[in-house]
């Protein structure tokens, strides 16, 4: 059986459990592993079930996936009074990496946790948070303005480092006078290319990209890494590396070496609303993202079949056939449409459409998607803290995890239960070996490796934790790697596939943001009012 080391060092890696004493594992935690329903998905990977067609339907659209792009397609649709279309969704709850859970304690996320201010001309986004109640009104610059109870009370985000918790993500006492002279050269560099215009006025970085400059200049960021452009500028400092590192993990599942420039760049650049501004506040409800979600089921009515796997794209002269077996009866049945929109990441839709099957394209295969684990842990009271206080989100400056947010920050209270959610990206430079890492460890082994993670600056949580649950995230999010962003591989992902089949998903951006969720939701849905003869006055 292999030690506590071994397993610590397999799932956190040898530098994080190098000064660990060895001693046994723990007694065995209460809780779940929660998510995706691996064994009816790894049927599509095997080419389906082989089951005979129980019934035929015949419908209009026919939306694959009710994540934020499936979703956010639905309330398009439903806003033009077009109500011929169903959702099919493999899991029992829809959200997709924005889904979230709730307790006694609080609603908590599973995957993503918040979304920057939108500048005005992210339409979309703009319009779903009027509608939600989270922008107020608009200031004289026209930006929008938003209610201080979805804003992330202070203070948002602290360090551990050393022993002890910072405020924000920089251990500033720990920065020497070179630290500080390259910050600031970094954060001039940032300011520059916040102010930075096209000769069409575009700016280098917008939220949703599309909306941002194609100047060769910008694009030609995306030809390196990161960390061949800090190099280029000799910015090496070790505490700046490792917060540019840290955003890259954040967003990216990369790391410094492995993410492009261009995307490095849009993470700091894209949230910077107004020429020379500072960058926009983040928005967050205790489920993060799943409050988002829950708005955009309110408005779609009853049409999501959960539970279901389509398995079989076979276009057709006249529709699109799609194969669909129920998760519950093991049912097949085929539903005939018009209109299919395909909301699902690139891999699946290599493995869902027929003529793709056997011999995917490359603008599938060029896409590479990072592994994630979360885990939501449920305390009887707050761990104590030596420094700053407790905050939103809450970070470690040696771990290989992203550390924790507290999903019951907004509150205002700093004692009591709460529940703590953990994400940990997997950045190897093979993401299907971090992949198989994921999904060969059990559930035990990584609640070793999470206390083991958070005891590094709370030595008693497990004598607080009272349950534990965790999702694995196989294919959490698409990988901006450098040369993928605006390759003509990517660019061309999103077009219309065999005349009737609409692509939508944040990995035709290279970016999993839910910005670009929302774009090509939009995008694919105005798409299909337009191929049904609808005037279409467009929120993109």
């Amino acid at each position: 059986m292999p030690s506590r080391r071994d397993i610590l060092a397999a799932l956190l890696g040898l530098p994080a459990v190098a000064a660990l004493p060895g001693c046994e594992r723990r007694t065995r935690m209460p809780g779940e592993i929660v998510g995706a329903d691996a064994v009816v998905g790894h049927l599509l990977r095997e080419g389906g079930p082989t089951g005979q067609v129980d019934g035929q339907e015949r419908v209009p659209t026919v939306i694959i996936g009710s994540g934020i792009a499936g979703l956010t397609a639905a309330w398009r649709l439903a806003s033009s009074s077009y109500d011929r279309f169903v959702i099919l969704e493999l899991e029992a709850e829809s959200g997709g990496t924005s889904r979230s859970g709730s307790s006694p304690i609080s609603p908590y996320p599973w995957g993503a946790h918040y979304v920057p201010v939108p500048s005005s001309t992210n339409r979309t986004l703009v319009r779903c948070l009027q509608e939600m109640g989270v922008i107020t009104g608009f200031d004289s610059q026209g930006e929008p303005e938003v209610g201080e109870q979805f804003l992330i009370p202070e203070p948002e985000e602290r360090v551990f480092y050393r022993g002890e918790w910072y405020e924000g993500l920089m251990p500033d006492p720990a920065l020497d006078a070179d630290d500080t002279e390259q910050m600031r050269r970094f954060r001039q560099e940032l300011a520059r290319w916040s102010q930075w215009r096209d000769d069409r006025g575009r700016r280098a970085f917008s939220l949703p990209i599309a909306h941002g400059s194609e100047d060769p200049e910008v694009m030609a960021l995306d030809s390196m890494s990161m960390s061949e452009w800090m190099d280029r500028r000799g910015l090496r400092a070790t505490h700046l590396r490792w917060y540019v590192d840290y955003a890259c993990r954040d967003d990216y599942g990369c790391r410094l070496d492995t993410t492009s420039a261009w995307a490095g760049l849009f993470y700091f650049v894209s949230r910077v609303r107004t020429k020379g501004g500072s960058s926009a506040p983040l928005l967050t409800w205790p489920e993060g993202n799943g409050g988002i979600v829950r708005h955009l089921l309110s408005r779609i009515g009853d049409r999501i079949r959960t539970s279901q796997l389509a398995f079989d794209l076979i276009p057709r002269e006249d529709w699109v056939e799609v194969l669909v077996m129920d998760a519950r009866s093991r049912r097949v049945q085929s539903i005939l449409a018009d209109r299919v929109i395909l909301a699902v990441p690139r891999f699946v839709a290599g493995k869902l459409l027929r003529p793709w099957r056997d011999r995917p394209p490359d603008d599938v295969t060029a896409f590479e998607t990072a592994p994630w684990l979360v885990a939501n842990l449920f305390l009887k009271d707050r761990p104590r803290s030596k420094g700053c206080v407790p905050a939103w989100d809450n970070v470690f400056y040696d771990s290989p995890s992203l550390g924790y947010v507290c999903a019951t920050h907004q509150r205002g209270r700093r004692y009591g239960p709460t529940v703590l959610t953990w994400y940990h990206a997997l950045t190897d430079a093979d993401p299907k070996r971090a992949r198989q890492r994921l999904l060969s460890a059990s559930r035990e082994e990584w609640i070793e490796a999470i206390l083991t993670d958070m005891e590094r600056a709370h030595p008693e949580i497990s004598s607080l934790v009272e349950r534990i649950d965790v999702c694995r995230w196989g294919h959490a999010m698409v990988r901006a790697r450098p040369g993928f962003v605006w390759s003509k591989v990517r660019r061309r992902a999103a077009r219309v596939l065999f005349d009737r089949i609409h692509p939508a998903c944040t990995d035709l951006s290279g970016v999993a943001l839910l910005e670009e969720a929302q774009y090509h939701g939009v995008r694919a849905a105005e798409e299909v009012l337009a191929a049904a003869g609808a005037a279409v006055d467009s929120w993109l």
